[in-house]
């Protein structure tokens, strides 16, 4: 059995928290019972995987703006498969498939289990899976589901209808799947015996290549990677699941929850007050979740949620919660708070002087024993105000130590990195005639070298082997 772990999914479901960078996945809350450290969605699937034995088998499938953020709460080196653009589920699969065919020489008979990292479940979920895939290498089928029982009539599920067969089967025959029905209908559907899809699919390997080899796409990771922008945008269910006849599943009946919008998520949640706040009176099952050093004060608002973040503030009854991602959709600006390999930053300010300049003001929190990649930007000036920790410059080879109270000025062109020595933070205000993203070339750089003549030779190197 091998495991991918689809996490490449972003949007604006649970705004103003999640956003095109930051998926909801990695949204951060106060974990449950005796554990009250902050944890996201992938921290604690991965956590399950672990304490199943289960880790070891699984790779990553996310996207290339996701790389930072994942490396960074899981620490650990976990096998990625990267989009390099966003496409949907069945491309994200082949691509991964075809990782694991030419990369990892996985035999062609291989059980694979994919699993979306947006949904919280106990033990019983994972022994589930691994059960799954025992049972689905002696069938003759080639899709294999994991159907939860229906709790209630829900308009948000899809069902799976299944043909009938004794008490006692392990895997059923998938009849027909119903794609959200009303409630009435969903009512009838549960009746019937409908399960719920939870979006977990299990194939043979061999499978899926074939699939890709029918349409004409490369089975080498390499070669499949250089095409992937052309690939269809479209969902593995409607590509794949829906078209196949011999199509299994397990029903189960744990826990396992769907955490895709605010109604859902404040649910799961520990505590009311996540963050700075306080509820009044008159504010039954409403939460409050802030990321913001303000604090928040609610009175006499019931079955609420009020999430405030860098990118903005959201007050929302929860049962039209679901509706919030049309609502919000016009909204494309920059984000303002991000997780990266070396720590995160919050965005402070944007703008424009008098000159014509743009600048924008940043909150920067580096880790410690953890660096910036050594960069140059062509169009702006970097001025850095250290305002806590120690810390190592480097700007055009040149090394110096720095610490609070000193201010470094970064002109535009000069190649500079910085590594912390104990946990820092800093102010960096860039300004210059384009403050961009994309304005920004980084090159290899290997701290481990003291010498001059040996930071001059990296630099050679570096102009030769500079990183897109």
């Amino acid at each position: 059995m091998r495991i991918i772990l689809l996490s490449g999914g972003s949007g604006k479901r649970l705004w103003p928290l999640s956003n095109d960078y930051r998926s909801k996945q990695f949204i951060k809350v106060a974990g449950s019972g005796a554990n009250q450290s902050k944890e996201s969605m992938i921290q604690r699937v991965w956590y399950n995987l672990q304490k199943s034995s289960l880790d070891s088998l699984a790779v990553i499938a996310a996207s290339k703006v996701q790389e930072e953020v994942i490396q960074s709460q899981l620490v650990e080196q976990v096998p990625l498969v990267l989009e390099p653009v966003k496409r949907d589920t069945f491309p994200a699969i082949g691509l991964t498939s075809a990782y694991l065919n030419s990369e990892c020489k996985v035999d062609e008979n291989e059980v694979i289990v994919v699993i979306p990292v947006d949904a919280e479940a106990d033990a019983s979920f994972y022994e589930s899976i691994r059960e799954l895939a025992l049972t689905f290498r002696l069938s003759t089928a080639n899709i294999g589901l994991i159907g939860l029982r229906p709790t209630h009539p829900s308009e948000k599920f899809g069902y799976i209808v299944t043909e009938p067969a004794p008490d006692n089967t392990l895997l059923l025959r998938v009849d027909r799947f119903v794609e959200k029905p009303n409630k009435a209908a969903a009512a009838e559907l549960i009746d019937s015996g409908a399960l719920w899809n939870c979006g977990v699919f299990v194939f043979r390997l061999g499978y899926m290549l074939k699939l890709l080899q029918a349409e004409g796409w490369p089975l080498q990771y390499d070669e499949l990677l250089q095409r992937y922008h052309l690939m269809p945008a479209i969902s593995f269910d409607y590509k794949v699941v829906e078209k196949e006849d011999k199509v299994v599943v397990r029903p189960f009946a744990g826990k396992w929850n769907d955490l895709g919008t605010w109604d859902e998520w404040t649910a799961s949640m520990p505590h009311l007050i996540n963050g700075k706040g306080v509820l009044g009176s008159g504010c039954s099952n409403t939460h409050i979740i802030n990321e913001l050093p303000i604090p928040i004060a609610v009175l006499g608002i019931s079955d609420a949620v009020i999430a405030a973040s860098p990118d903005g503030i959201l007050v929302a009854d929860k049962k039209l919660s679901p509706t919030l991602k049309g609502l919000i959709q016009p909204f494309s600006e920059r984000p303002m708070y991000e997780e990266t390999l070396y720590g995160w930053y919050r965005v402070i300010d944007i703008g424009s002087n008098t000159d014509n300049q743009q600048y924008v003001t940043r909150r920067v929190h580096v880790w410690e024993n953890k660096h910036i990649s050594y960069q140059v930007h062509a169009s702006r000036d970097e001025i850095w105000t250290v305002i806590n920790g120690r810390a190592e410059v480097v700007i055009d080879g040149e090394r110096s130590m720095i610490c609070s109270g000193d201010v470094v000025h970064i002109p535009s062109g000069s190649l500079h990195a910085i590594r912390a020595i104990t946990k820092l933070d800093l102010i960096e205000v860039q300004i210059g005639e384009c403050v961009s993203e994309d304005d920004i070339v980084r090159y290899k750089f290997d701290w481990s070298l003291e010498d001059k003549e040996g930071l001059e030779n990296i630099e050679d190197v570096a102009e030769a082997s500079a990183l897109e």
